[in-house]
């Protein structure tokens, strides 16, 4: 099992969560709540309203997000789903857990001493040079007050 940490359409009552319940895609374990520890940019942005985490690490917020432990077939189909590694790029990133409901006992399930855990995330290198200058968020939600809404894919 690998760890991913999910901060957009992914999470819970986003749009797309429902990629991660589906298990004809692999299977995924919601395991806690985890904040990066460096800052990032996290953006909306692009004619669809998608959050974009802009790899730019110390630029930024702390983001909120949800950790997830996938099976390689999931981790295989998200991948795919993020459009990996031409629009997204898998990259493992040190979280800080916050709120964790993991397996006991299972070394590789468990924060470290410091309350971290290393999570793979989908970020990007691949952006317009403008998105840097967006509002940048710590925690998306697509029916927030930043007004942007998600256009879902089905609607493409």
């Amino acid at each position: 099992m690998a760890r991913v940490f999910v901060y957009g359409t992914l999470k819970r009552g986003q749009p797309n969560h429902g990629v991660l319940r589906d298990r004809a895609n692999g299977c995924a374990a919601f395991r806690g709540r985890g904040r990066t520890l460096e800052p990032y940019p996290l953006v909306i942005a692009g004619e669809h309203n998608i959050p974009w985490l802009l790899n730019l690490p110390g630029q930024g917020r702390r983001v909120l997000g949800e950790i997830y432990a996938v099976d390689e077939r999931m981790l295989s189909f998200l991948d795919e789903f993020e459009g990996c590694p031409n629009m997204y790029q898998r990259t493992p990133l040190r979280i800080a857990v916050l709120e964790w409901e993991g397996a006991r006992g299972a070394p590789e399930e468990t924060p470290a001493a410091d309350g971290t855990l290393q999570c793979f995330v989908y970020s990007t290198v691949t952006y317009a040079p403008e998105w840097v200058h967006l509002p940048h968020h710590d925690d998306y939600d697509s029916r927030g007050g930043h007004g942007l809404r998600y256009n879902p894919r089905e609607n493409r």
